[in-house]
């Protein structure tokens, strides 16, 4: 069962402003809370990233809307099942270029 998405919004360090831009008006539209905003590799996550937590049923709008308003960043968006590796590996979608996660943290 899926009990929600993350989007994580992924960007260099000239790119924060404008992360935390779309995350803002990700919040502002569609009310999902916008996580921290780390400017260094954290957990599976290979560069600077902020996570937006995004109701099941919203997802698909919210998506919509993260693929025609990310401008370059790329947003790396998973269920959360309670399966952390399967939700890193199996159950994603890319917005923008893939990239190799850490899923060391899992066992892996």
């Amino acid at each position: 069962m899926i009990r929600d998405f993350h989007a994580h919004i992924y960007f260099d360090p000239d790119q924060v402003e404008q992360a935390k831009a779309l995350g803002a008006a990700a919040r502002d539209k569609f009310g999902v809370p916008e996580g921290r905003y780390h400017v260094r590799p954290v957990g599976p996550h290979p560069r600077g990233s902020c996570q937006l937590t995004v109701p099941a049923a919203q997802f698909g709008e919210v998506a919509q809307w993260l693929a025609f308003n990310r401008g370059d960043l790329t947003i790396f968006a998973h269920a959360d099942t309670g399966d952390d590796l399967a939700d890193h590996t199996r159950h994603v979608v890319w917005f923008g270029t893939s990239e190799p996660l850490n899923l060391a943290i899992f066992g892996q």
